[in-house]
C-alpha cells in the first residue's frame, strides 16, 4: 500500500514538470521558426524552404575561405599536406578536412568529386574546386580553391608557396588550361562578386 501511494504522489509531481517542461519546449521551437527568414506571399506569410541549410552552407563558405587564407605563404612541398608544406592537392583536402569534407589525395581524384560546375565565373561560389591542366595534355594536374571576387588560393609551385590569384590574370599560363569547376559543398546563391576571366 505504501508503494502505491508514493507511486502516485510521484506522478502527481511528475506530469505537471512534464507538460510545463514541454510547454517551454514548444515554445522556444516556435520563436525560433519565427526569426527563419520568410517570403511573402501576398497576406500569407511562409517560411522559406531550407532557410537554416541555406545559411549554414553561407557559414561553412565562410570557414573554408578563411582556413584556405590562413594557408597563405606556406611554403610548396612536392607531396606536402600540412601547414610546413603544401603542395595543391594536400591544400585543397586539408582545408576540406579542417570542415570535416573528405576529400581523396591527388588532384585527379579530386577533380572527380562533387558535382561538375561552368566555368563562367559569375556562377561560381567560395570553397569550389578549381581544376587545371597542362596545354595540350588530357587530365587533371593543378587544383585550387575559389574563394569568392573572383579569386582563387592554390599551392604553386611556381612561387613555391600558397598564394592567391585573381582568375582575370590574363598572362597566366595556368588559366589557359583551367579545366572544370568542381563543387563539394552545395547550397547558397553563387558569388555576386565575380568577374569574368580573361584567361
Amino acid at each position: 500500500m505504501q508503494i502505491s501511494s508514493s507511486c502516485r504522489s510521484l506522478r502527481l509531481v511528475v506530469r505537471p514538470v512534464l507538460g510545463c517542461a514541454l510547454v517551454v519546449a514548444c515554445a522556444m521551437s516556435a520563436g525560433a521558426q519565427a526569426t527563419a527568414p520568410v517570403v511573402r506571399m501576398g497576406t500569407a506569410a511562409q517560411r522559406r524552404p531550407f532557410a537554416l541549410w541555406s545559411e549554414s552552407a553561407h557559414k561553412l563558405r565562410d570557414s573554408l575561405v578563411a582556413v584556405a587564407r590562413g594557408q597563405i605563404g606556406a611554403r610548396y612541398v612536392l607531396g606536402g599536406t600540412t601547414p610546413n608544406g603544401f603542395d595543391c592537392s594536400g591544400l585543397v583536402r586539408y582545408v576540406m578536412a579542417a570542415l570535416k569534407v573528405e576529400l581523396p589525395r591527388t588532384a585527379a581524384q579530386q577533380a572527380r568529386i562533387g558535382d561538375e560546375v561552368s566555368t563562367d565565373p559569375s556562377r561560381l561560389r567560395p570553397g569550389d574546386l578549381l581544376t587545371f591542366g597542362f596545354k595540350g595534355k588530357r587530365g587533371v594536374s593543378h587544383i585550387g580553391i575559389y574563394v569568392g571576387q573572383g579569386r582563387y588560393i592554390h599551392a604553386s609551385s611556381g612561387a613555391g608557396r600558397v598564394i592567391e590569384t585573381d582568375l582575370n590574370r590574363t598572362g597566366s599560363p595556368l588559366l589557359k588550361a583551367w579545366r572544370g569547376v568542381r563543387r563539394v559543398v552545395v547550397g547558397a546563391e553563387p558569388d555576386t562578386g565575380a568577374v569574368a576571366s580573361g584567361g
